[in-house]
């Protein structure tokens, strides 16, 4: 075509080696081949035709948000014999009819972040993961904390619900590891932050919510109800950090931690690895945010508790025990997220792990053998029927002790055998080399021997060194008598 620009058919056709009749044939209609097909019609009548327009798009118009596989089953079930076969062909003509004659949708707006500006929290179930410690499953969450320009993020691991407690504690850990302070401080409509009152409220933020913002000077900010993606920076960023949490246990080998803090250190590892990966937009966030105020602001509840008779106190359906001296005392409790800080006036004296109820009809227990055996090796038998039996035993093994002397019918024995194992193993601090060696003995099926125990765990004899004393012989003090009678008489010779 481009030689016909200049040049005869023939010899166009002749330069770029066409014959004479295929140069007629392309100046006679110049489209290619594929564009000169027909379309090829219907092989077989369309089995929708009966059923289209008097049936199809009535139910889409009635029901817009109506899937194929539902408008698959009512077409079914109004003509038995309708062939279910054609699924597919239903689901490409129902999206084609949607593409024209479908609702709008709503048009998700993507936003440019500028440095120093918005910090996003959020609450994330992390049960899936099935992270245990020590054996036991850990139930809990991520509480996660997100810069929107510079991806900076902080996670803590959160052992109750979504509470202002929680909130405070990981978003103030979250900014003092960052160093600064955003401008504005996001979150969806939690309940630890706002009442969520009707959409006409101004005054829609709890006034401890309020004091924390106020403290770090942030404005806070939440998206509309029920509008996940208007928090899409830390919303996505939920399903990374899980991935990158999976992919690092994966490798680990194993799921189970020895302690609660070794779980967080790993958690804090992860998060730090990928911060590492955004260090240079981090440190340019870093320069916009505001300054730290000099100290933190509260992150904990407080309630002041009488400890009762029973050697504890209630909180929350919760039982605790605390060291019987403080019984009649009236304790100041700071309440965290997975501890209790006790104090009596100013002065701390007992730091409880933060339980939680079994249920809504039943209380929890946290209990420390240490704190009541005393009192228990003088009534041991009330071992039987105490309302906390099963939270007092520390380690397996001295539950299924005190169950396998029961089941030989001597419930005093069990109680007296159990109770002086547990003060063992608290007065010579070996609790768990006592409840290894107690389950030692019941795997070979044999009763433990108190005082073969007894024995084994004593204090090691130590020999008493022998200090030979040479006394100095009294003519020595006659000595010092004279030295120190020289030594008089020369200072007054030097006064005078």
């Amino acid at each position: 075509m481009t030689y016909r620009l200049t040049l005869s058919p023939e010899a166009a056709a002749a330069k770029a080696g066409f014959s004479k009749a295929s140069a007629y044939r392309i100046e006679g209609d110049a489209r290619p081949p594929s564009q000169k097909k027909a379309p090829r019609g219907r092989r077989r009548s369309d089995p929708l035709a009966p059923y289209w327009d008097a049936e199809i798009v009535p139910i889409l118009k009635a029901a817009p948000g109506i899937r194929v596989i539902g408008v698959l089953d009512e077409l079914r079930r109004r003509h038995p014999g309708f062939n279910p076969n054609i699924r597919r062909t239903l689901e490409r003509r129902i999206n084609a009819w949607r593409a024209l004659n479908g609702p709008e949708q709503d048009v998700i707006f993507r936003q440019q972040h500028e440095p120093g500006r918005l910090g996003l929290s959020d609450f994330t179930d992390v049960s899936a993961l099935g992270i245990t410690i020590a054996g036991e499953p850990l139930d809990h969450r991520l509480y996660h904390f997100r810069l929107a320009f510079s991806g900076f993020e902080h996670a803590h691991v959160v052992l109750g619900g979504e509470s202002f407690v929680a909130l405070a504690e990981g978003l103030q850990n979250a900014l003092w590891a960052l160093g600064g302070v955003p401008r504005e401080h996001r979150s969806d409509s939690l309940s630890a932050a706002f009442r969520n009152l009707a959409a006409d409220a101004r005054e829609d933020l709890t006034q401890r919510y309020a004091g924390l913002m106020g403290h770090y000077g942030m404005a806070p900010t939440r998206n509309n109800a029920g509008i996940a993606h208007e928090n899409g920076s830390i919303e996505s960023a939920h399903g990374h950090l899980k991935r990158a949490l999976e992919d690092a246990l994966l490798l680990r080998g194993m799921r189970d931690f020895a302690s609660l803090d070794a779980y967080r250190a790993f958690v804090d590892e992860i998060v730090g690895r990928r911060n590492a990966n955004l260090v240079k937009r981090i440190a340019l966030e870093r320069e916009a945010l505001a300054p730290l105020p000099k100290g933190r602001t509260t992150d904990f509840e407080e309630k002041v508790i009488p400890v009762t008779s029973s050697g504890g106190f209630i909180l929350r359906r919760v039982f605790y025990t605390v060291p019987s001296r403080l019984i009649g005392h009236r304790l100041r409790v700071r309440i965290f997220d997975d501890r209790l800080e006790c104090f009596l006036g100013v002065t701390p004296v007992v730091t409880l792990r933060r339980g939680r109820p079994v249920s809504e009809r039943q209380g929890g227990h946290v209990v420390d053998y240490r704190h009541v055996i005393h009192a228990l090796r003088r009534k041991p038998m009330a071992l039987v029927s105490l309302v906390y039996r099963d939270q007092l035993f520390p380690r397996a093994a001295y539950k299924r002790l005190f169950e396998t002397l029961r089941e030989h019918g001597d419930d005093r024995r069990a109680c007296k055998v159990t109770v002086e194992l547990l003060a063992l193993a608290h007065e010579r601090a070996c609790e768990a080399e006592l409840a290894e060696a107690i389950a030692i003995d019941l795997d070979a099926g044999r009763l433990p021997d108190l005082a073969a125990l007894r024995d084994r765990f004593r204090p090691q004899a130590a020999s008493i060194p022998s200090v030979a004393v040479k006394l100095a012989p009294l003519e020595a003090y006659d000595e010092l008598a004279s030295v120190s009678t020289v030594s008089v008489h020369s200072n007054l010779g030097e006064a005078a």
